[in-house]
């Protein structure tokens, strides 16, 4: 797949993957095998059938190749682009063995590009409603949007409610535009909505209504509401002026268009060195938007080596192509303020690797009198995100980890009857894959014990 140079990319937010030609798809598509027992599907957390999709590719029927992924998937488009593939379906693929495997991901994401450009989508005939059954689903994120369409295919009354003005959830104020455009996260909102689920937005569950009031007007609730909760070191100088939070960064970027300033007035202040500490897609992510609004170094401080982070291989590739510096085996200990109170320096200390941890990865251990100073002026903190808390607050017989995370079954319920919760709100902070993976096993659960 052809990707925009680094050299004209980082001076805009368009998309940077230029996706598939039809006859690059219709040769990739050719190269699959068709597997008697397919690995890859097995590797899918949506239960895509692969072979069948990528049969219809290399036949040239696209359209229909489109309609086989949305048996499964409402959001095709999406995951082509942000899913780790590599890491599921094509790491099952059977040419991976001895060679490339099949671009499953690149073909998912040419067929729902093409649909959408040659405007082939269908409007799914729906099963007639189940006697009138109503579901409510909470946030409009992956989990959500899943749990929704799959449940409104089975004929139920859906009623989506997000909190903010606009629907998405961290699709829209999480991931950048050149990562994951907007349009295409609306567009795939807008089939959701085509099969029959209402959305209510402005609707901050917790506040407005409870889940209990949910309950007295639906026969279950499917809980989405995400990890917008963000997680600090708690070292000194973090409360600092020019140290932020990766969410309030990206928030701002994505959702309050600063980089489209001054035509949108919610401007972000971005300095001239730049440091993110973490390294996950959210760290490449931030590292790489300070770039385009005009930083003039952009360094990631990692406490691990490259080896270890858990960011995707492209995504960090990318940002090198970019000339992000990769400052790695190092920890900062303290900001220290300017006479103005905004960050100037990080103080950081070397690590060296130890023996594996509970991730399995080598623990990260300090060098003995090894540190330095890093001059900076802003800082971008990127080491994850803890369930939102609100709903469990406010929800005082839901049962929750110590970490926050809500406590469910095997079959998604938690410790309210009738109540089901997926996504970062179990998980933590996690991939829109295995949150999608959730809501549409909260579907399954949901339309059994209902239809029972």
């Amino acid at each position: 797949m052809q990707e925009r140079p680094a050299s004209e990319r980082v001076r805009d937010f368009q998309e940077v993957p230029l996706g598939f030609t039809p006859e690059q798809a219709l040769a990739e598509a050719k190269r699959c095998i068709q597997c008697k027992k397919p690995l890859c599907v097995k590797g899918c957390p949506v239960e895509i059938d692969i072979p069948a999709f990528i049969k219809l590719v290399a036949e040239g029927k696209f359209a229909d190749a489109a309609q086989k992924i949305k048996e499964t998937n409402g959001l095709p488009a999406i995951c082509g682009r942000v899913c780790p593939q590599e890491e599921q379906c094509e790491l099952e693929c059977i040419l991976g063995i001895k060679g490339e495997p099949i671009a499953i991901g690149t073909l998912e994401r040419f067929v729902a590009d093409w649909e959408r450009e040659n405007r082939e989508s269908k409007i799914e005939n729906r099963e007639s409603k189940i006697g009138g059954k109503r579901v409510a689903v909470v946030g409009s994120g992956p989990a959500g949007l899943t749990c929704a369409g799959d449940l409104a295919r089975l004929g139920y009354q859906v009623t989506l409610f997000e909190s903010l003005h606009v629907t998405g959830g961290v699709l829209t104020y999480g991931i950048p535009e050149f990562r994951l455009p907007k349009a295409v996260v609306n567009l795939e909102v807008e089939y959701v909505k085509s099969l029959g689920v209402e959305v209510k937005t402005d609707m901050l569950i917790g506040n407005v209504h409870t889940v209990q009031d949910l309950l007295k007007d639906h026969q279950a609730v499917f809980i989405g509401s995400g990890a917008g909760l963000p997680k600090f070191m708690k070292i000194p100088g973090e409360n600092l002026d020019g140290v932020y939070s990766a969410n309030e960064y990206l928030f701002r970027i994505n959702m309050m268009k600063a980089w489209q300033f001054p035509d949108q007035l919610t401007p972000v202040k971005v300095g001239k060195r730049v440091a993110v500490v973490g390294g996950g897609n959210v760290a490449m992510d931030a590292a790489r938007v300070s770039l385009r609004l005009g930083a003039e170094e952009v360094v990631i401080l990692y406490r691990r080596t490259q080896d270890e982070m858990p960011a995707r291989k492209e995504e960090i590739g990318r940002a090198i192509e970019e000339g992000i510096i990769f400052k790695i085996l190092t920890l900062p200990l303290k900001y220290e303020a300017d006479d103005k109170g905004w960050v100037k320096t990080a103080l950081c200390q070397q690590m060296k690797l130890g023996e594996p941890d509970s991730s399995g990865r080598r623990r990260p251990v300090p060098v003995e009198g090894k540190m330095f100073n890093i001059a900076v002026d802003t800082v971008v903190v990127a080491i994850g995100n803890s369930p939102n808390p609100l709903i469990p607050h406010r929800t005082p017989e839901l049962k929750t980890e110590k970490w926050g995370g809500v406590i469910i079954t095997p079959e998604g319920e938690t410790s309210i009857k009738g109540v089901y919760a997926g996504g970062d709100i179990v998980r933590g902070a996690a991939t829109v894959i295995s949150a999608m993976g959730d809501g549409k096993l909260a579907a399954k659960s949901i339309h059994k014990i209902i239809s029972a």
